[in-house]
C-alpha cells in the first residue's frame, strides 16, 4: 500500500519539477531573446517554423493537475497532507493568475506583427512580463520545495 502512495507522490514532484524546469528553460533561453528588440525579435514565433511551446504546456498540465488530485486524496489523512495542500493552492493560484494576465498578454505579444524598428512599449511590456514571470517562477520553486519536504514524511495515516 505505501509503496504506490510513494510512487504516485513521486510522480507528482517528477511533474511539478518538469514544469518549474520548463519555466527556467524559457526564462533562460528564450524570453531575453524575444523580448531584446521586439517586434523584430518576436519572429521566432512566427513563421512555419515557429517555436511554439503551447503542446509542452498543454500535456504537462493536465497531467500534474490529475497527479496533484490523486496525491491529495491519498495523502489526505497523513502528514503529508499539508505539503501537498499548500503546494496544490499555489499552483492553483498560479494557473489562475497565467490565465488572467500571462497567457493573454503573451499571445498579444508574439503576436505582433514583423517590423524593423524596436517599439518601445513592446520593450517595457516585454521587460514588465519576464519580471513578473520571475515571481510566478519562483512562487513555483518555494512551492516545488514544501511538495519535496512532503515526501520526508510518513505516509502512515494519522491516529
Amino acid at each position: 500500500m505505501t509503496n504506490y502512495k510513494n510512487l504516485i507522490y513521486a510522480l507528482l514532484c517528477l511533474s511539478f519539477s518538469i514544469i518549474v524546469g520548463g519555466s527556467l528553460f524559457e526564462h533562460i533561453a528564450v524570453w531575453p531573446n524575444a523580448f531584446a528588440a521586439p517586434p523584430k525579435s518576436l519572429t521566432m514565433f512566427q513563421g512555419e517554423y515557429a517555436f511554439n511551446p503551447e503542446p509542452f504546456w498543454k500535456s504537462i498540465h493536465p497531467v500534474t493537475l490529475i497527479l496533484f488530485i490523486i496525491t491529495l486524496i491519498i495523502s489526505w489523512n497523513t502528514t503529508r497532507k499539508k505539503n501537498v495542500l499548500i503546494a496544490f493552492m499555489g499552483y492553483v493560484v498560479i494557473l489562475i493568475a497565467t490565465f488572467i494576465y500571462y497567457l493573454p498578454e503573451l499571445k498579444d505579444l508574439i503576436a505582433t506583427p514583423f517590423a524593423d524598428l524596436i517599439n518601445q512599449d513592446l520593450v517595457q511590456r516585454g521587460a514588465r512580463w519576464q519580471t513578473l514571470s520571475l515571481f510566478r517562477t519562483a512562487l513555483a520553486i518555494i512551492l516545488a520545495l514544501i511538495l519535496y519536504f512532503g515526501l520526508s514524511k510518513s505516509d502512515n495515516k494519522l491516529s
